[in-house]
């Protein structure tokens, strides 16, 4: 019987592992979020910029060119929505940022996509979308 029972108690624990395992990276991604999201709310885009995924940062580098456009702008607010997954894994979170031009004090709106992907030797969640384009492509 004191067999049974601490075979049961393996299996248990086995079995409430990936569920652990699970939370522990939903806690995480909070926390991850939590922070790109403070660092944007206030401009704080080279903060931000640490929280991409290295491989997109390596692909597109942002240039002081891009981080002086950056500074440019305030952010008045930012708006989150809620958090779905994709197929292949990775968290969309859809944003709403307000913005202002420091220079003319225009102020404009985009909605912005994050993904958030684990990493699980780094066992930490990047940031997949980069920053916000908030020029549209101009």
């Amino acid at each position: 019987m004191r067999k049974i029972m601490t075979l049961l108690f393996a299996v248990l624990v086995l079995a409430g592992m990936p569920r652990a395992e699970a939370a522990g990276s939903s806690r995480k991604l909070e926390q991850a979020q939590s922070v790109y999201s403070s660092a944007m709310r206030w401009s704080d885009y080279e903060g931000a910029w640490q929280m991409v995924d290295p491989a997109v940062r390596a692909e597109k580098p942002l240039t002081d060119l891009e981080l002086e456009r950056y500074r440019q702008l305030q952010v008045s607010s930012y708006r989150e929505g809620g958090n779905g997954e994709l197929e292949d894994g990775t968290i969309a979170r859809s944003v709403e940022i307000g913005v202002i031009n420091r220079h003319t004090q225009a102020e404009r709106t985009i909605r912005y996509q994050e993904r958030w992907r684990w990493d699980p030797e780094t066992k930490r969640w990047w940031q997949m979308a980069g920053l916000p384009d908030f020029w549209e492509g101009k």
